[in-house]
């Protein structure tokens, strides 16, 4: 069986130029999890909202990004006057000796001094040649970088959702076609020993329809497993109890459709939020580069401050401007911008590098739905002569002609056909998920 199915949570439809996308009315709000947990049915959309609303690694992604965008404001800091407030006290002990004299011992005089120093001290970048400027840049573009991260994961949460949606349909539909064979396996079986009682069909075709009906009963044992997974999966994937008694809306009806490949693609390039990580990404590393270049200038600080020194405290205060600028370091800073250089080089070969990838999943996933849309409609023909085949040797068994051989191979060939349409119409529907994935959408 299948594991990653989707459902597309939008209609692709054709115009005369493009494919466009047709996008239905905006979902009611989400249902309450208690509602889900007492087993009402919901949409694909509805599980959508619930996994876009409130799934961990989603609130993860928006904390960060929070983050992000305070470390933006600490780049910026530097420009902005600095305050600083100090207060020194101290206390001496002096401890002197005097000399004798004729009508004098010699002593040991102890004294105690105590000096105390308060000030405000205020300093301010004047000019640094751009250099605050460029770590904020690079900073912000870092930002942005989360930002474009929290996009992704929302569509990485919601084809997750779609597969394991889709996955639950299809072991509903697998269980259903495995029931039914399992029926007409206990149907042959009782027609077997019927024969066998009265004497025109030997023992082992008792035994051989026997084997068919355990197989079945296994294969709906497998398939109720597998649809247990996959609302499991789904659970997990909208941010709720694992156990939870999830139930959907089956939606795996064939709709054909055809895709435009240079629409999607020209899409896929405006929407990917890893092409825009990967731009941000270089933007920063030119940031950074520039910013490291900026250090071999010189920075011009303005400083002053003002205080009062105890006992009598007299008022001090200071004005001052001071020029830093490192003449030589031993080759930190050429190295520094040299690495810089390079990831900067590094990082714009990458954003080529995923727009080839884009390319590439864009062009598979319209392959993918292309090859599932013909499988479905081979699949359907296959049921329709499967059933007919069926048909005609349950006929030829019962009046004594056919084989138990014959039986079971055109019941077996029936349950195929069956499961292979189930998996078509499924792998469409992850197909056409996938496909919005890779074009940029949830």
């Amino acid at each position: 069986m299948r594991s990653g199915i989707a459902t597309a949570a939008f209609v692709w439809v054709t115009t005369s130029s493009a494919l466009v996308q047709a996008q239905a009315p905006p979902p009611p709000p989400p249902p309450p999890v208690q509602d889900i947990a007492a087993g009402r049915q919901i949409t694909v959309d509805e599980a959508l909202a619930v996994a876009l609303d409130g799934q961990p690694n989603i609130v993860a992604r928006i904390a960060d990004y929070d983050a992000a965008r305070l470390r933006v404001d600490q780049a910026l800091s530097p420009l902005l006057p600095q305050l600083t407030g100090t207060w020194t006290a101290a206390r001496a002990q002096n401890v002197s000796t005097t000399e004798a004299s004729l009508t004098t011992r010699e002593r040991t005089i102890t004294a105690w001094s105590t000096s105390t120093i308060a000030r405000v001290s205020l300093s301010q970048v004047l000019f640094d040649f751009g250099k605050t400027f460029a770590s904020v840049n690079a900073a912000r573009a870092l930002a942005d970088v989360s930002l474009e991260e929290l996009e992704l994961q929302r569509q990485l949460i919601a084809l997750a959702v779609k597969e394991s949606y889709t996955n639950i349909l299809f072991g509903q539909r697998v269980i259903r076609v495995n029931q039914q064979a399992q029926e007409r396996a206990e149907l042959n079986l009782r027609s077997a020993r019927g024969f066998f009682d009265v004497g025109t069909r030997p023992k082992s075709d008792v035994t051989r329809a026997e084997v068919d009906v355990a197989n079945a009963r296994v294969d709906v044992i497998r398939a109720r497993n597998f649809e247990r997974s996959a609302r499991v999966a789904l659970n997990v994937a909208m941010g709720i109890a694992a156990d939870t008694p999830t139930q959907v809306v089956d939606n795996l009806a064939y709709q054909p459709l055809a895709l435009d490949r240079a629409r999607l693609q020209t899409d896929a390039l405006r929407h990917r939020p890893e092409l825009r990580q990967a731009k941000l990404r270089a933007d920063s590393a030119e940031a950074l580069a520039k910013r490291a270049f900026l250090d071999f200038l010189p920075d011009i600080t303005g400083t002053g401050f003002y205080g009062a020194s105890r006992a009598d405290m007299n008022e001090i205060w200071e004005l001052g401007l001071n020029l830093n600028w490192p003449l030589f370091d031993g080759g930190n800073r050429i190295a520094r911008y040299r690495e810089a250089r390079a990831n900067f080089d590094a990082a714009r070969a990458r954003v080529k590098a995923q727009e080839l990838d884009i390319s590439r999943e864009v062009d598979q996933a319209i392959i993918a739905v292309e090859e599932a849309q013909e499988r479905i409609q081979a699949a359907q023909k296959a049921v329709e002569s499967a059933q007919e085949n069926f048909r005609l040797a349950q006929g030829r068994f019962d009046a004594g002609v056919g084989t138990i051989l014959e039986l079971t191979d055109a019941q077996l060939e029936l349950t195929r056909a069956q499961n292979l349409e189930a998996q078509a119409l499924a792998d469409n529907r992850i197909a056409l998920a996938r496909l919005e994935r890779f074009v940029g959408r949830r």
